[in-house]
């Protein structure tokens, strides 16, 4: 919990008596390599805490081809946002692609805590402006630069994550196929 903590507190500092109610809510969780914590179709009601493991959010399309939006690594927040906040069905699945280990609490028990702590109110929202602030990010990169450029930004982003996970999940997240990706890496 110590590093959950942590990790509040490095986006937006939270009171001590809003993080032992918030504390309460969390509980451990694992999962192993290739199960999902949440999949397309679901409405998401968890929110989890990665304390280790690698987690991939990937859209699936109609033909059952895989595009990879982000990867989530260690001391990060995971979560179908979308469908948290809209209550509607989740468009992104989330995978572990190692096994997981995780503390996973309840939305809905989370923001109903909102009006009694401000302070967990501004966490919530100081974490939505920097997810909307990565996406955008993110989306400029894929339009913008060239292959060669999102991967040394993907490098530096994720610089454990080529020893853990398949290639062709990078190439995948890059948007190049994975000839394009073993091209690129005989190149550094």
């Amino acid at each position: 919990m110590k590093a959950l903590h942590t990790y509040f507190n490095t986006i937006s500092a939270i009171e001590e008596s809003t993080w032992l109610t918030v504390k309460s809510i969390f509980r451990e969780y694992s999962l192993k390599k290739g199960d999902y914590f949440v999949e397309s179709g679901d409405i998401a009601t968890k929110v989890g805490f990665l304390r280790k493991g690698v987690i991939r959010a990937f859209y699936r399309n109609n033909e059952g081809s895989e595009y990879n939006k982000h990867f989530f690594v260690e001391n990060n927040m995971v979560g179908g946002y979308s469908s948290l906040v809209s209550q509607q069905p989740n468009t992104i699945n989330q995978q572990a692609l190692t096994d997981c280990e995780l503390l996973i609490g309840e939305y809905s028990k989370i923001t109903a805590l909102l009006n009694q702590h401000q302070d967990l109110e501004r966490l919530l929202r100081k974490m939505a402006e920097g997810y909307f602030v990565d996406k955008e990010k993110r989306e400029v990169e894929i339009v913008l630069l060239d292959a060669n450029k999102r991967y040394a930004i993907f490098q530096k982003e994720y610089p454990q994550l080529e020893q853990l996970i398949p290639q062709y999940h990078i190439a995948s997240y890059l948007g190049i196929t994975p000839t394009q990706l073993s091209r690129i890496r005989s190149q550094k």
